[in-house]
Parts: C-alpha cells; structure tokens; sequence
C-alpha cells in the first residue's frame, strides 16, 4: 500500500511541476517529509538523506561562473575565440558549440544563456541560419552535460555510486559527448554547407544593443582587465586543484568564487543572482524523495515489475523513448531522477550492460533539451532575430520531435546492444 502511495506521489510531483511553475524539488521534499512519515522513515532519516555534496558543487561553480558573467570574463572568452578563427562563419557555428561545451563541462549550466544574447545576432546579421546557430549551441553544451563537475554528473554519478555501480566518469561524459557531436555534424550538413561557400566574415564581437526601440548588433572590443585575469586564473586553480589533486570540486569553487568577491565585492555583487538556486531546490528534492523510496521498499517494487516485461532489452528501448519524451516536456534532472532508480532493478535481470544503459538514460533524458520546452530552446528562442517568431518555434518543435524519436534508437542501437551481447 505505501509503496502504492509513494509512486502516486512521485507522478504527481512530476505531472505538477511540469504543467505549473512548481519547483519539482519543492513539491519533492514534501513527499519526503509526508511519505517518509507514512513509511515510518524518521524526520532525522530523511533530513539525513539530504545531498550536502551536491548542494556544494551546484552553488559553488554557478557562483563562480556568476562572477564571470558579471565582470565580463565570458565576453573576453568569446572575443578572443572570434579573432581566433578570424571571422569565418562556417568556423564561427562551430566556434559557439565548442564554447557551449567548454562552460558547460567547467560546470556553467547556464552555459547557452551566456552565448544565445551574441551568437544569435550574429546569425541574424551574418545570415547563417537560425536553426543551425541555436540547435549547435544546445548540442554544445549538452555535448558536455556529462562532466563530473556539472550538476547532471554530478547527480548521476551519485545516484549510481548509491546504488553500488561502477560508471566511470570518463565513459559517461564521453558517449553523449560523442552522440551530440554526430547530431551537430549531421545538422551542420543539412542547414550550414552553404556557409562554406560564403566569404562574409565577422570580424569583432556583437552584442545586443537593446535601445533605440529595437535589438541591433553593435560592435563591442572586450578589455583584459587585472579582474578578468584573476577570474581566469581563478578557473585555472579550479581544474588543477580538482584534476591533479583531488580536491573536492565545490569546495574549491566556493572558496576561489569568495575570494574572487573579497577582492571586488561591490563589482561582483549581482553574481549572486547567477546561482542555480532552482536547480539546487530541484537537485536536492528529487535525490532526497529518492533515498526515501529506496529506504521503503519502492524501488524493489519496481524491480519485480521491470522483470515481469520478460526482455530486459525491450525494457531498456522503451525507458529510453519514455525519458526521451518526457524530458523534452519538463525537467530532464527530475525525468533522469525517476529513471535511474527504474533501470537499476532492470540491470539486476541481467541481460544488459550496466554502464551502457546508464549512460543512455542520461544521453536521452538531456539530449532531448533542443526542444522550444525546455530551458535552452526558451533562451534560444527568445534571443532568436527572425521575422516570425511562430514559424522559428514551429522549426525548432520539428526538429526536437526529431531528435526524441532518433536518440533513444541511435543510442540503444549503439551502446545498449553492444554492451549487452
């Protein structure tokens, strides 16, 4: 009956915070808090089960690339990026999936928030296609989704060392890396051979200038400043400190993101802002609502059902289009959430690799953020410059359609079947 009760829950947690503006990591500590009163799970239990590692790693690189944006360490980046492939627009398309990729793997999940504003009016004024420039930064970033330092590793890499399995980080950055980057160049051969005819070039960076009544491009020349180099070597102490050292991720983000504020508190104030608070909340909610489940038997019920499907791997295909189609609507952290407790009893059948499997659910539950649903296709479509902003989405929605019914094959048929045979 509770475990009955605590499934009801957890659809009607996802189902209200994909159709209204809830937080699902809210609505998912409620749950904890009422289910794990009713399972006899006690109030020190669940508060135990809160993710303190992941609450630090999240807050600490947003406040990080918080203080980037705000001092306009990402414009220097992407200045020094155009000079470099000196204006090419070809080269300029997979110049902003390349950066999408790079702030996203040091663990900016606003990483497409922070180009859209400049590539797309690149676009607009350069005449490359809008669809190619706004699916190519989603692809980018979520090339990199995967990384250990950004809340989708993060969040998997705990849920399955929990669960006793051994994903290697490398193996589960480096397949949906790889499967993006099959999508970018098939888009790219579609949408963007004609810019490689093409000899317009631009030469500095755009920028949206949002007076005059109306976005026009101007041109902007970005300044290396004693604050954007500390920033930058702020980043630096960060990969070395976590990659040679081992030292633990978001502890080192918040102590070079404080001192960066300790040196210009006035300057730096509104970095704040940038903190991912909503996806802490949601985070947190989802793997405390989780360990709940696991504490009252929920996921085992769930195990016996997945076996009684008979084919582990028809069971592996059709969670991977369930997540696929569910993500593309609401949260792909929340879908990925309800997923990796499901495919955990179905690795116990037998008959399926344990890291392919893990690392297609996460593939198919970000991959699926081009859509105009998501957080990505929002920003890319509002920062689109295209006449009709109806028939832009109606492009976008076509091409995200695609990608839900293609990734769930693609990856199945190249990961999954693989490792199962």
């Amino acid at each position: 009956m509770i475990q009955a009760l605590s499934l009801i829950a957890l659809v009607a947690v996802f189902v209200t915070a994909t159709t209204t503006p809830v937080n699902m990591g809210l609505l998912a500590f409620v749950a904890s808090f009422l289910i794990g009163a009713l399972s006899g799970v006690s109030l020190d239990d669940v508060l135990g089960f809160f993710p303190g590692d992941v609450f630090v790693l999240v807050v600490g690189i947003t406040l990080l690339f918080g203080v980037a944006r705000v001092n306009g360490t990402i414009d220097l980046v992407v200045a020094a990026s155009l000079k470099l492939v000196r204006g090419r627009r070809w080269a300029i398309v997979w110049l902003m999936f390349a950066l999408a990729a790079v702030l996203m793997a040091l663990g900016s999940v606003l990483a497409v928030g922070m180009l859209a504003p400049i590539a797309m009016p690149i676009a607009a004024r350069y005449r490359i296609n809008p669809l190619l420039m706004g699916m190519m930064l989603s692809h980018g970033a979520l090339s990199a989704a995967f990384s250990p330092i950004t809340v989708y590793g993060a969040f998997t890499s705990g849920m399955v060392s929990k669960a006793g399995l051994d994903v290697g980080p490398f193996v589960l950055f480096a397949v949906p890396f790889v499967l993006n980057v099959a999508f970018a160049v098939v888009l790219f051969l579609v949408l963007g051979r004609s810019l490689l005819r093409g000899d317009e070039q631009v030469s500095a960076l755009d920028e949206i200038d949002a007076g005059g009544g109306g976005a026009t491009l101007v041109r902007h020349e970005v300044e290396v400043t004693p604050r954007r180099v500390l920033t930058l070597g702020g980043m630096a102490v960060l990969l070395i400190a976590t990659g040679v050292f081992g030292v633990d991720v978001g502890v080192t983000a918040f102590v070079v993101g404080a001192a960066l504020l300790l040196i210009s508190p006035h300057r730096h104030q509104d970095s704040m802002r940038d903190v991912a608070w909503s996806a802490v909340l949601l985070v947190c909610g989802m793997l405390t609502y989780m360990a709940v489940l696991k504490e009252n038997g929920t996921l085992a019920l769930l195990g016996e059902a997945a076996a009684a499907l008979g084919s582990p791997l028809l069971a592996a295909l059709l969670l991977c289009f369930a997540v696929a189609i569910l993500s593309a609507f609401g949260s792909s952290i929340g879908t990925l959430g309800i997923a990796l407790p499901l495919a955990i009893p179905l690795l116990e059948m037998g008959g399926i690799g344990a890291v392919g499997f893990i690392v297609a659910l996460g593939f198919c539950s970000t991959v699926v953020d081009v859509s105009p649903f998501s957080t990505n296709g929002v920003i890319v479509l509002a920062q689109a410059q295209v006449p009709d902003k109806s028939r832009f989405q109606r492009q976008m929605l076509a091409y995200g359609g695609l990608v839900v019914v293609a990734a769930p094959l693609l990856v199945w048929s190249a990961v999954i079947l693989p490792a199962s045979l």
